[in-house]
């Protein structure tokens, strides 16, 4: 891992020279007046396990690297860097890049590894983005995957609704429906342990939204099936399998899978 790490710390070394060499204006500072550092509202959290990595390989094998910081000194790029060094009481190079800001940080981010969802979250959350406030009232209350939880929110284009998540774009488009879905599905939590497996969700999703389908009359035909509804592999399985419950002494057959 730490040579994986180094071997980027290189690369992005040169490309912070090539950046150099095409603006005379960026100059490279050094201080070990940390104090003057802050770390930007809405960036990730500074991870404990990852800066005591680089204090170890700092230890055995100092290299100079430089951070980025905008003209408030907020860190765009090295807060992990930056924390490892002033706890060794080692010198920070930084260099100033004006008008960067949390945009800038998810971009850099991206170079070395993306950002979980959870880090996304927090950090609109954090900026007061009143739709990641309400996605993460969502989450914790029901407790789905991320893109069953944007299924339920937004729409079956989950892909579109990713991107936007990311970018902070993300918009619900009906809370209250998508409650409505989560507490069908929440109903079925008695009698089945893998209610919120990906797939099953996306099943009950497309259920509710067929006629032909009484969240009731399914319930009650697990009632005396307790054990019949197990882990599938896909959406369609547990369709199959949610008829095959759902037609339990039933005279008329009822489709559910088209």
């Amino acid at each position: 891992m730490l040579k994986k790490e180094w071997h980027w710390m290189s690369d992005y070394k040169q490309q912070k020279q090539i950046k150099m060499e095409t603006n005379t204006n960026i100059q490279i500072n050094e201080t070990t007046d940390y104090g003057r550092f802050k770390y930007i509202h809405g960036n990730r959290k500074v991870n404990k396990n990852h800066v005591q990595r680089l204090k170890n390989s700092m230890t055995k094998n100092y290299l100079h690297t430089v951070i980025t910081v905008n003209e408030n000194y907020e860190v765009i790029d090295g807060q992990h860097r930056l924390t490892a060094c002033s706890e060794l009481g080692l010198p920070v190079k930084y260099v100033v890049l004006e008008n960067y800001g949390l945009k800038e940080v998810q971009t850099f981010n991206a170079m070395t590894s993306n950002w979980t969802t959870g880090q996304y979250l927090d950090s609109y959350c954090t900026k007061g983005y009143q739709d990641y406030i309400d996605y993460k009232r969502f989450k914790l209350k029901y407790n789905l995957p991320h893109r069953e939880n944007i299924l339920l929110l937004c729409s079956p284009d989950i892909r579109k609704h990713e991107e936007d998540f990311k970018n902070g774009d993300f918009k619900i488009y009906n809370y209250k429906k998508a409650c409505y879905y989560a507490d069908e599905l929440l109903k079925v939590a008695n009698f089945y342990k893998g209610y919120n497996r990906r797939h099953f969700v996306r099943a009950i999703f497309f259920l509710l939204n067929k006629p032909q389908f009484c969240m009731e009359e399914f319930l009650q035909k697990l009632s005396f099936q307790r054990t019949a509804l197990v882990d599938c592999v896909n959406r369609d399985s547990y369709l199959s399998l949610i008829e095959e419950i759902y037609n339990y002494k039933r005279r008329i057959k009822i489709n559910l899978k088209y």
